[in-house]
């Protein structure tokens, strides 16, 4: 790809994330178009569907995502690995409204141009379950769908303005659910909090 291409590319989806972190996933192409100061036509010369843009935009957070959970399982013990990668995910999911209802809807559909990084994220919080599970550290009723679904809830719950502020409470309750001994994890310790969006 040309340098100047490339550039053009770069400041789309520059300008893409500004507009969904600000009205979420359904901001309209014409508007992105119109904030990038291009014409949708071009716009859609690069993306030529919403999908195909959000799939650019999120590529790079998913796998980083996906690269963070084969960490965990190397450097953390199996529930704090979880309870720490379910925390990232709520966090990120939380920067993009509306998102996780477009991850759900790509999982079933194989022709999206979101599926492909949707099932890899999933199958890399499913490990992660899985080896706390083997380790009897996870309820055993569980599974990477039963986790992908929890992600969109709390991510949902951190949307909520009247909600906000109980986020990470929230996140501990549930957390601490999926454990089975969660005194002795990161839950009970308040590492971190989760990342909230500003909201002008």
């Amino acid at each position: 790809m040309r340098a100047d291409a490339r550039k053009n590319r770069d400041h789309l989806l520059a300008v893409a994330g500004d507009a969904i972190t600000e009205q979420g996933v359904d901001v309209s192409l014409r508007d992105i178009a119109r904030r990038a100061d291009v014409g949708l036509a071009t716009l859609l010369r690069h993306y030529p569907t919403r999908e195909a843009l959000l799939d650019a935009l999120l590529r790079t957070s998913f796998d980083e995502l996906t690269a963070r959970a084969s960490e965990l399982e190397t450097s953390s013990s199996p529930e704090d690995a979880l309870v720490s990668w379910l925390r990232d995910c709520v966090a990120w999911t939380t920067e993009f409204r509306g998102v996780t209802v477009l991850m759900a809807a790509a999982i079933e559909d194989t022709e999206s141009a979101l599926h492909a990084s949707c099932v890899t994220l999933r199958a890399a919080g499913a490990r992660l379950l899985a080896r706390a599970q083997a380790t009897g550290e996870a309820r055993a009723d569980m599974d990477g769908t039963d986790l992908f679904a929890l992600v969109a809830a709390l991510a949902w719950l951190s949307d909520q303005p009247s909600l906000a502020p109980r986020a990470d409470h929230l996140f501990d309750v549930v957390a601490s659910a999926v454990l089975t001994n969660p005194a002795s994890s990161e839950v009970s310790g308040g590492h971190g909090h989760l990342g909230t969006r500003r909201r002008s």
